[in-house]
């Protein structure tokens, strides 16, 4: 399952497509020093190797297909913090677009639209108001507190389109315990009704919480065979006793306070 903590966001844009603050996309923004994004680097390279790597990429397969009813159907896909590409890379949309701290370009599919910039400063270079889904995975731990997971929240809002969603993938603290904290990159702790909270004050409403979705690593108990992954997929009473990560589902209101959906059972546990 998606290995705990790969801080992501994706470099270079490659497009001309609508822009969102700034009248023309930043090509050349650079966030981060090339010290600090060389840090990271190494970081997440020591922490799984080249057939680790290989492997997650099968399990995110079967996430995907599993992920895809949750993605706004003929509508620009966002993948924030994309790092290796695993959802963008494996998820069907008409656009696909992704972002990282971090020139990971090449680890995307050549259709992919990649920008780097940091999160909490994207809808000054992307399109706002455009895309049908914003994904972020294992990503919000890596932020500085939760006033900052609240202003990459509004980011997410911004560049989303309304009746559009945000689909965010999160290791749960009070599900996870201490081994929330073995990643040194780790500073804000968060829980299912904390990620709630947090999306609300950015604008979301919620749709679906399962608090208990995926395990916490790749590294865990759960097998990474892709059928077993597909089985464990199709199973939801697996997931209350191996889930560590909640799945959130929010959307952006119609101007007429109107969501494009009726919320769904939240499955908690």
């Amino acid at each position: 399952m998606p290995d705990e903590p790969l801080s992501r966001d994706h470099g270079g844009a490659a497009n001309t497509a609508p822009t969102g603050r700034d009248s023309t996309p930043d090509r050349h923004h650079r966030p981060q020093s090339e010290a600090a994004r060389g840090d990271l680097d190494r970081l997440y390279e020591s922490r799984f190797s080249r057939d680790e790597a290989a492997a997650k990429d099968r399990v995110w397969v079967e996430i995907c297909l599993y992920l895809q009813r949750f993605v706004s159907p003929g509508a620009p896909v966002l993948d924030v913090a994309a790092d290796r590409g695993h959802f963008i890379n494996n998820i069907t949309a008409p656009e696909r677009w992704a972002t990282d701290i971090r020139d990971v370009r090449h680890h995307l599919e050549t259709d992919v639209r990649f920008v780097q910039v940091t999160g909490t400063e994207m809808s000054r270079i992307l399109p706002n108001d455009y895309f049908g889904t914003v994904f972020m995975s294992n990503y919000l731990e890596h932020l500085a507190d939760s006033d900052v997971v609240v202003t990459q929240l509004k980011e997410a809002h911004a560049v989303c389109r309304a009746g559009g969603r945000v689909v965010i993938l999160q290791p749960n603290i009070r599900l996870v315990g201490g081994a929330y904290w073995d990643f040194l990159d780790h500073h804000t702790a968060l829980t299912e009704k904390s990620l709630v909270e947090a999306a609300e004050l950015a604008g979301f409403t919620h749709s679906r919480v399962i608090t208990r979705f995926l395990p916490f690593t790749t590294k865990s108990r759960l097998p990474r065979a892709p059928t077993l992954v597909r089985w464990y997929l199709r199973c939801p009473p697996a997931w209350l006793v191996l889930g560590k990560q909640t799945l959130y589902i929010g959307e952006r209101a119609y101007e007429d306070g109107l969501t494009s959906v009726s919320p769904a059972s939240d499955g908690r546990a």
